[in-house]
């Protein structure tokens, strides 16, 4: 097998795997899995050259995938195929390529042409392509004055998560006014007024987790994430 086509949706799966048979012959053979485990399994069993990859899958998503196979054989080279254009999809994708590790990113809503592109490009020319709505919120996300810190984006999802300045101080080990200052740099960077700014009529806080909805940092998948981890968290650490 050359290529795995890892998407639980029927009728997805079947169209990538006629496009490739019809388009792109240097993909074949090709194998399919409906989810993320399964892939992970796959893949270490099969070692194909070639992934072509849901972001939003069963049991685990595919930037958990990624993350998997990547450990393993850095070599595996992945175009991800996805509806989802969130800014924390590409953040945490950016985290997870290793070094000169070629790969794409597809919109589902783009034409197939541009799958047939990207496969050729990363499978073929060993050239990374992605769409270029992605290769705008990459710059979003990375290079521009508004991309968050890591420190930043941990704010972001602990006020999300209804943590007071006390609750971010103690989950992150800062002092009080380490957490007021990590926020206010938050707020910064996403040009959100303080409270203390004269006639004011916005909560920062609230104001924050809405402009991280609509920028995708936040989302339903995220958030359930993450409330899981401070959940464990609190178990581990009670006052």
């Amino acid at each position: 097998m050359k290529t795995l086509i890892v998407e639980d949706n029927g009728a997805l799966r079947e169209h990538a795997e006629r496009l490739l048979r019809e388009r792109v012959p240097q993909a074949l053979p090709v194998g399919s899995v409906t989810d993320g485990l399964r892939a992970v399994e796959r893949t270490r069993q099969e070692r194909p050259e070639l992934l072509i990859l849901d972001i939003q899958l069963p049991g685990a998503n595919g930037i958990e995938v990624a993350r998997a196979v990547w450990q393993e054989r850095p070599e595996t080279r992945i175009v991800f195929w996805s509806q989802f254009k969130d800014e924390i999809y590409v953040r945490r994708l950016a985290q997870t390529v290793p070094p000169e590790t070629v790969y794409g990113y597809v919109l589902k809503s783009s034409p197939d042409e541009k799958l047939v592109q990207a496969v050729r490009a990363v499978l073929c020319d060993e050239q990374c392509w992605l769409d270029r709505e992605i290769r705008g919120i990459q710059a979003r996300a990375l290079q521009s004055a508004s991309a968050l810190t890591e420190a930043e984006y941990e704010a972001l999802i602990d006020i999300a998560l209804g943590l007071t300045d006390r609750g971010v101080a103690r989950r992150r080990y800062l002092s009080r006014r380490g957490a007021q200052n990590r926020l206010h740099s938050l707020y910064t960077k996403l040009a959100v007024e303080r409270e203390e700014e004269p006639g004011s009529m916005f909560s920062p806080r609230n104001r924050a987790v809405f402009e991280g909805l609509r920028r995708g940092l936040l989302n339903a998948e995220v958030l359930a994430t993450e409330h899981a981890a401070l959940e464990r968290w609190l178990e581990e650490n009670p006052e």
